[in-house]
């Protein structure tokens, strides 16, 4: 088959490796533009765009889809079908309707269930058992196309949105390849509507919700840590300093392990030192993977080594 592809973030990145090893042809790449990143403002490849540049592909980086001769570009790569995957633009209607048989989108949610543009975090935020990759025949809403296939994985009690991330990225790229052995095959997909029910949307993670809230409980929270996890990171403010908890420990009954602390303590205390102990409004997380601006990934022992926190002292 003749494929257009179309995708920008890192989660699209084993799809088109993956395509790129079949036996079908890539005729071209869309990705975003390169973006100015750092102090000079040096324009940043897409991980996609690397990737096909990598390849030798053709790449297309259209600020949008909406003009007229990007639209006539589009249809005159005479596509058979597109795959789309973490790309960021929205796809008109004609655009949708080019390839013979349209587009597909590899969305890495149990659809209906977060729609959006956060689905790994919000899944493990919102304390997911399970999650997965839909393969969606694309329409002009915003995740709204009938499902064609459905893979589903559990969520592990310790999984972060980085680690999932690579799971899903992996198993979305295996979804693909099965759907179009499928064509291959003379078995076209069935494509069934999304349910009406059970519908969630992922909004993007705002820098407002990214600050702990101790007054919370703590397995709220270490879904919040995991979720938030290696980026953009939950953090905390103790002596002026912004700290960053990638890995936590929740501890139910923070009494026990309070040590000199004498008791639960309020919510934001620090219970114990070996490593940092923080009462939430229920229980308490130990501090296991921390980050201090600009500094390396540490232990939580290690930064208490250079924090000095002393047991009774409030962060927030």
């Amino acid at each position: 088959m003749r494929l257009i592809f179309m995708g920008t973030a890192d989660f699209a990145v084993a799809t088109l490796q993956a395509l790129a090893q079949s036996a079908h042809e890539i005729c071209a790449v869309y990705t975003r533009p390169p973006t100015p990143k750092g102090r000079g403002l040096k324009h940043s490849l897409s991980p996609v765009h690397a990737c096909a540049q990598e390849l030798g592909l053709p790449i297309f980086t259209p600020s949008h889809l909406r003009d007229k001769a990007t639209q006539e570009a589009f249809i005159a790569q005479q596509a058979d079908l597109a795959i789309v995957a973490a790309y960021g633009l929205l796809l008109p209607a004609p655009v949708l309707a080019a390839p013979k048989q349209g587009c597909w989108n590899i969305h890495a949610s149990l659809l209906p269930r977060w729609r959006g543009a956060a689905p790994i975090q919000r899944a493990i935020m919102a304390g997911d058992k399970k999650t997965g990759i839909c393969l969606m025949q694309m329409d002009e809403g915003l995740d709204t196309g009938a499902l064609l296939l459905r893979k589903e994985i559990k969520i592990d009690k310790t999984a972060t949105a980085g680690s999932l991330h690579n799971a899903l990225a992996a198993l979305g790229a295996e979804t693909v390849i099965e759907g179009l052995a499928h064509i291959e095959a003379n078995k076209p997909l069935i494509a069934e509507p999304q349910a009406q029910t059970g519908i969630n949307y992922a909004a993007k993670i705002s820098k407002a919700e990214t600050r702990i809230d101790w007054t919370r409980p703590a397995h709220v929270l270490d879904a919040h840590i995991r979720g938030l996890s290696p980026t953009p990171g939950a953090w905390f403010e103790v002596d002026n300093m912004r700290v960053k908890v990638l890995q936590a420990e929740i501890v139910e009954s923070a009494e026990k392990e309070a040590g000199q602390a004498g008791g639960a303590g309020v919510a934001g205390q620090l219970l114990d030192t070996t490593p940092p102990l923080i009462a939430c409004g229920r229980g308490a997380l130990r501090l296991l993977q921390v980050q201090k601006a600009g500094k390396a990934v540490m232990g939580g022992a290690t930064f208490q080594r250079g924090a000095r926190l002393k047991i009774g002292q409030k962060v927030k």
